[in-house]
């Protein structure tokens, strides 16, 4: 190994360094497009999934007021008669 680095020497590690780091920036702008549209993607599903359950459990809570009333209602015509 030289222990002495020319001007030239050192001007070409200079642009295979400015070389290998655009590429290695390229590649990291491509990999983050690549997760950023999956979790788009990934997010959409769970936005889905999460309306789909306060649906449900919006029915459910019709359902419960549903029995709830009819329990009630059964009760006071039993204490009627």
């Amino acid at each position: 190994m030289r222990e002495s680095w020319t001007d030239e020497r050192l001007d070409d590690l200079k642009e295979r360094m400015e070389e290998r780091f655009d590429r290695v920036d390229k590649d990291m702008k491509a990999g983050f497009a690549r997760v950023d549209g999956e979790m788009k993607a990934g997010f959409g599903r769970v936005d889905a999934d999460i309306r789909e359950l306060r649906r449900m459990m919006f029915h459910g809570f019709i359902v419960l007021v549903g029995i709830m009333v009819t329990g009630f209602l059964s009760l006071a015509g039993l204490m009627v008669f």
